[in-house]
């Protein structure tokens, strides 16, 4: 089997009584093509995926309309899930990646590791070290949550940990810049078609 050559992304549309989503996600993009809008209703979380995309080497398009006017939770999970669904559908079947990634991202005094292995069981550990209620309009609880969904709906397994920190935007954007590092790392193709797995299968 020849190694895959065709570019990686997806469109998802998700649409509950809480919020209405539409996601397009490409994993591969040429030097100077990466496009990226979000607009969830959620500066920080605009912000934070805006993050992700980024260095993560991806483009996404990601607009929600959600029940802003109950609170924030509904928004912040529903388009993790939809991100994640994305994620998962653009990358297809588990051959010819590497699957595992790691990053370490510092901002200022502000330090998060992520690791990440694309390995069809869901499972997250997000050790964030947050202390506020919120940043702006962003609950504090729903940062890890966000990540918790993500991973959930992409299937991959994430731990990403704040090792150290004091100001809360930026252990929450580093926590985003790390696991778009380790994200670009593990959907990296290593040019062969074999799955990475003993059992030969993902």
């Amino acid at each position: 089997m020849s190694a895959p050559t065709d570019i990686r992304t997806a469109t998802i549309k998700r649409k509950t009584n809480e919020t209405d989503i539409s996601v397009t996600l490409t994993l591969d993009n040429a030097p100077g093509k990466q496009s990226i809008a979000v607009n969830t209703g959620i500066g920080f979380l605009d912000h934070m995926f805006h993050a992700l995309a980024k260095h993560g080497g991806l483009s996404l398009d990601l607009q929600c309309t959600g029940d802003l006017h109950i609170d924030d939770h509904h928004t912040a999970e529903d388009t993790a899930i939809a991100l994640g669904m994305a994620f998962k559908d653009a990358l297809g079947e588990v051959r010819g990646i590497r699957r595992y990634g790691t990053g370490f991202a510092p901002l200022d005094e502000a330090l998060s590791r992520a690791v990440i292995d694309i390995s069809g069981r869901p499972y997250c550990v997000a050790e964030l070290q947050l202390k506020r209620e919120k940043i702006g309009a962003l609950s504090c609880e729903m940062i890890p949550h966000v990540f918790h969904s993500f991973a959930t709906a992409a299937g991959i397994t994430l731990h990403v940990d704040v090792l150290r920190g004091e100001n809360d935007h930026h252990k929450s954007e580093s926590a985003f810049k790390a696991t778009a590092l380790a994200l670009k790392q593990a959907i990296e193709r290593t040019g062969g078609s074999d799955v990475p797995s003993t059992k030969g299968v993902l």
